[in-house]
Formats: structure tokens, sequence, C-alpha cells
């Protein structure tokens, strides 16, 4: 799989991940005329096993209930986004392990296989979605055109919701606004990651968008940036630093707390913009199966884009979205601008990356 290949133009709110050949009208479900299907629960789209939007509403009603696993509140919008199903729907939304990593959620779904405690979809980086493509149901939301070829499964077993670019959250009043991520090795910074890199997922990428030269990951790059920071003593804990490189959805709500907009800024670097999609799955096992399809549904609707966006995220259909003016134009303008081409790591490369940081990373940096 290349998905280097999904190269986009910033677009002035800078939030297009999305390439213009994914644009397409989306599929749409039958026509009043045409007769309906038989109802099959676990179909791989709306039109051959629902017809109507409705009928999957009524069947998912029917099972009452849905299990989400790996979702934290504070994550891309996740405690409204939870909320608002759930109140449109009358359905009840079980959250089980929210700090769970994607590996996790793996792990937690083989626990508890064949019971009704099971969770009904997923939410996964691209490598974990892809090394586990055989647990999920295909199935294609109504949107599936609009979401990038690059970053989804042909069949529907996997495929992306959001995204973000990786950033820096800084301090004006103490440091000054980082040109690049080499810039952050000044004395009197303190640098944070989200966690270890070699067990968090948003740490590792954040090591890897330090890793960039001429739009090129390497590894040993960014390893080596955060051991000169170690060396120095200019690296630290996120609650103690002046500088913190992680997402921009995460920084970006960093700035919009309590700290607000003077005390924290957000920025991407020029030419290092490193981007990632979190992708969608549903639990071929899944003990609600029309909940299920009807969240990803949801999520991948406009209005289920416009809450991630809300929360600083960049939703999978954005350019669609933009040329339908269908997309929040005031949430679209508080994300962070970004300027050069987006770089998304394919999975040879991540294979790579992750075997320098796991064997390097404790004896450099500790």
């Amino acid at each position: 799989m290349t998905i280097r290949a999904c190269v986009v133009t910033i677009s002035s709110a800078a939030i297009l991940l999305s390439a213009a050949s994914a644009c397409s009208k989306p599929s749409s479900p039958s026509s009043p005329d045409k007769p309906l299907p038989p109802l099959n629960p676990r179909a791989d789209s709306l039109e051959s096993g629902f017809g109507t939007m409705d009928r999957l509403v009524e069947a998912a009603k029917k099972e009452g209930a849905l299990t989400v696993v790996g979702l934290p509140g504070g994550w891309v919008g996740y405690k409204e986004i939870i909320a608002r199903f759930s109140d449109k729907y009358g359905i009840k939304v079980t959250s089980i392990a929210p700090e769970a990593s994607s590996k996790q959620e793996i792990d937690t779904a083989a626990r508890l296989k064949g019971t009704k405690e099971a969770p009904d979809v997923f939410d996964l980086t691209l490598e974990v979605a892809v090394a586990n493509a055989k647990l999920f149901a295909p199935y294609r939301v109504t949107g599936w055109a609009d979401i990038p070829d690059d970053v989804k499964e042909q069949k529907g077993r996997w495929f992306a919701a959001y995204g973000g670019y990786m950033s820096i959250g800084y301090d004006p009043r103490k440091v000054p606004a980082p040109a690049s991520y080499g810039s952050l090795v000044r004395q009197g910074t303190v640098v944070a990651l989200p966690g270890d890199p070699r067990k968090m997922a948003s740490a590792f990428d954040a090591v890897m968008a330090a890793s960039l030269g001429k739009g090129l990951p390497d590894a040993a790059r960014g390893v080596g940036l955060f051991a000169r920071l170690k060396k120095g003593g200019m690296l630290g804990q996120p609650d103690r630093a002046t500088a913190v490189v992680d997402w921009d959805f995460m920084n970006t709500a960093r700035a919009a707390s309590g700290r607000g907009a003077a005390s924290w800024r957000v920025t991407i670097p020029r030419n290092e913009v490193l981007a990632s999609y979190y992708m969608q799955a549903i639990n071929a096992d899944a003990p609600h199966p029309a909940a299920a399809r009807l969240w990803e549904e949801f999520l991948l609707s406009d209005e289920g884009q416009n809450l991630y966006l809300k929360a600083f995220a960049r939703p999978a259909r954005v350019e669609a979205m933009e040329m339908r003016d269908t997309l929040d134009g005031d949430a679209a303008a508080k994300l962070p601008e970004a300027s050069g081409d987006p770089v998304i790591l394919n999975i040879p490369e991540l294979d790579r990356a992750k075997a320098y940081v796991t064997a390097h990373w404790g004896r450099l940096v500790g």
C-alpha cells in the first residue's frame, strides 16, 4: 500500500487531508421506486442491507445498544459525539477501556469475543487496522466516495474518519515561535512528548515529525533530536513544558481551554508536516451489528464530520464538504495554518521506524 500518494494542497483553512479525486458524488440508498432489500444487519452497505436510512435506524433502535472501546472523552470530541449519537437515536452507548491503545482495543475484543460486552466498533491507527483487517466486517458508508482511496480498504473493512497534523504547542511568554522542530533545541525551552514513543502512537508520530527532512522520514534523525534535548536538560513532562509536540487537535484544544490563546499557541513547522488518519472498523462479531453500522454512518455524515472539526480534528470528507458548502467554516477557521505537502507514512516506513525507535530510544533518550 502506498499512502504518500495522498498529497494535497493546503487551503486557506489549512484542513485538506483528502485528494480532489475523493470528491465524487457519494452513493445513494435505494430510490422510492426500487424494491427494498431483505433486512440484513450485517450487510456491507446501507443500500444492500437496509435500502434506506430509516430502516437502518429502526434496526439499530431495536438493538438499543452500542459498545465502543478506546474512545476517551477528551479525544477529538468523542464525549460530545457519543452524547449526540445517543440522544439522536435513543441508543445506549457503553464505553469500555476508554484509554486503550489501538492494539489494546483488539486485545479487548479478543478477550470479550462471544459475549454481549464485546466492542461493536473500533477507532484505530492505520497499521493496527491493516494488521487486523480479517477481524472486521466490510461496510461502505454512504459517503464512501468522499474518503481518500489511500486511507480505506477496498471492501470497507477499515476507513478513515478523521486525522490531524503533528504540531508544536508553545508558551509565547517563555519561548519564541519555533520555526522548525530543530529550533526546539534552545536553552530555556522545556520540550515534552505526550508519552513514551515506544508505547504511544501520538508520541511516536511526534518523533517522526521531527525526523522529516525534505519530506522524507528518518527515525534516526528524530530520535537524535530528542537525545540532544535530553542531554541538554530540555526534555520534560507536559505539565511543566514550555513546548509540547503533539497532534494539532490536542494542542489546539489545550490553547482553547483554561489557558487560553494568550498563553498557549500552536504552530506547524513549514515543510515539516506529518499527517495521519485514524481508522474506523466494525467488529465482524459485533453484538449490535445494525447499531455499529449506524454509528459509522453518523461519524462519516456531515454532522459527525463537523463534530470532529469542532474538536479541531480534520475530517476525512473535508474536501467534498467544502465543495458542497456543508463544512462548518467557523470551526475550520480555528485550525492552525500549515504549509507544504503533508507526509503520511506508509506501512513499510512505519515498520522500519518503529523498529529503530524500539531499539534505540531507551539507550539514547531513556
